[in-house]
């Protein structure tokens, strides 16, 4: 009994972590591609298309029994999840990734654990009493990872290689060497923006998939209806900004390749973890595995794509990071206290319940 206990409070953890190694390698496919000339929004609607309908027939066949009915309003909040959650984050990010790169990517969504936590609060989702230890390191640790954002956001600092690396980095891109360093500059405070409106909606997405959880606690069958809705949502989009038609094509394995992964894993299974964690454990919890995915995406964007780290972005990472767990270590210890103060209040009600025995059956030997 021990042990299975165990194993459920640690599965959310292996859960994210799971998830956030599946991130990583997408985002470094999706870099790749994107080098080549994919278009955003056909690689966005390609991806959650394979996702709905990779999860469609898992859905209905694993939660018929359990699945509630799918009312107007369900559908609303599902059809606003795929905005937030799919469609233009998934746009934003695309466009941040090629402006600037996987690891600046990944390094910019450590921002999302804070974001996710102070919109939290006006919503009553996160609670913080400043009168407690927990409460002060939920402040604490919310003004670091302010802090090391701003860092992340505004310093680049030096790069971290040697030029004849950064010389390796320009020549594997053809359109680097074409690229002055103002135009480069340009990109970049583009990609910047971009990564700014992702991390945004990102954020929003949490906590919208924590009521969602509430009202349709169904993860494949709500995270399929979403990928449908922001697979039409992006084909729209894409149709209203380009009708050639020659730009569905995929060219090359490694475009397929990374449609069928990016979908079934990335927007599929990915976003059925976070939805069982969201609902398990909240969105908070859920958000702060992010920055992980910045050390496994990394461990293959530096060696493999030869991407250049900077200065500012290993500090303000290095900052966030401990920013954020400051933060989980005050929500760890608010839920300590909060199961131990239900703890007292279940013995009290035993207490009472014995007292109010013992005087029943008092009155009632008096008064046979």
């Amino acid at each position: 009994m021990a042990i299975e206990r165990s194993c459920n409070e640690w599965k959310p953890f292996f859960v994210m972590l799971a998830i956030d190694f599946a991130f990583a390698i997408v985002n470094i496919l999706l870099k790749k591609v994107l080098e080549e000339g994919i278009d955003h929004l056909v690689l966005i609607t390609y991806r959650l298309a394979i996702s709905a309908i990779f999860l469609s027939p898992i859905g209905y066949f694993l939660e018929r029994n359990t699945r509630p009915k799918l009312t107007i309003s369900i559908l609303c909040y599902l059809f606003f999840s795929a905005i937030v959650g799919a469609s233009l984050t998934q746009y934003f990010f695309l466009l941040g990734i090629q402006y600037t790169s996987a690891t600046f990517s990944c390094a910019f969504i450590n921002i999302v654990p804070v974001l996710t936590f102070i919109m939290a609060l006006p919503f009553r989702i996160e609670r913080v009493n400043i009168k407690r230890s927990s409460g002060k390191a939920k402040i604490v640790g919310t003004l670091v990872c302010v802090g090391g954002a701003l860092t992340l956001t505004l310093y680049r600092g030096r790069p971290l290689f040697s030029s004849s690396h950064s010389q390796a980095v320009i020549s594997m891109s053809d359109h680097a060497t074409k690229l002055n360093s103002a135009d480069r500059m340009q990109n970049w405070g583009l990609g910047l923006i971009c990564l700014v409106l992702g991390t945004l909606l990102w954020s929003l997405w949490f906590l919208l998939q924590s009521k969602i959880a509430k009202r349709y606690p169904c993860q494949y069958s709500s995270t399929a209806i979403m990928c449908f809705f922001g697979s039409v949502q992006s084909a729209a989009l894409s149709f209203s900004t380009s009708r050639s038609l020659s730009i569905w094509i995929l060219r090359g394995r490694t475009e397929i390749f990374t449609v069928l992964f990016a979908g079934m894993v990335g927007s599929g299974l990915c976003y059925v973890g976070m939805s069982w964690c969201v609902k398990k454990r909240g969105p908070v919890f859920t958000a702060a595995f992010s920055p992980l995915v910045q050390i496994m995406a990394a461990m293959f964007d530096i060696p493999i794509l030869h991407e250049q780290l900077h200065i500012g972005s290993l500090l303000g990472s290095v900052i966030v990071i401990i920013g954020l767990y400051i933060l989980l270590w005050g929500k760890n210890k608010e839920m300590q206290d909060c199961a131990m103060k239900v703890a007292q209040e279940a013995e009290q009600i035993k207490e009472q319940e014995l007292k109010l025995q013992v005087v029943t059956v008092s009155c009632e030997s008096q008064n046979p």
